[in-house]
């Protein structure tokens, strides 16, 4: 299969809304245990997306390593140093 083809299964909701996406489907677009899914709902279809695990800011935060204080750098750009 192909992963532009359709994959269509069907799941069951449980009496607590809860759905399980079948192996095929989670196989195919790697979703694994404890990944976080943001599901809304555009024109009656349900859509779920894959979260980043980790907030893209965090990711670079203190990967430049300068000998200045942010203020100084501030200063600087401004053009008051």
């Amino acid at each position: 299969m192909h992963t532009d083809e359709v994959l269509k299964i069907k799941a069951t909701v449980g009496e607590r809304g809860q759905v399980t996406i079948p192996k095929a489907i989670r196989d195919r677009l790697g979703l694994s245990s404890g990944m976080v899914l943001e599901i809304h709902e555009e024109n009656g279809v349900i859509m779920a997306e894959k979260v980043s695990a980790e907030d893209p800011v965090s990711k670079v935060r203190g990967c430049l390593k300068l000998d200045k204080s942010t203020d100084e750098i501030l200063a600087e750009l401004r053009g008051d140093a």
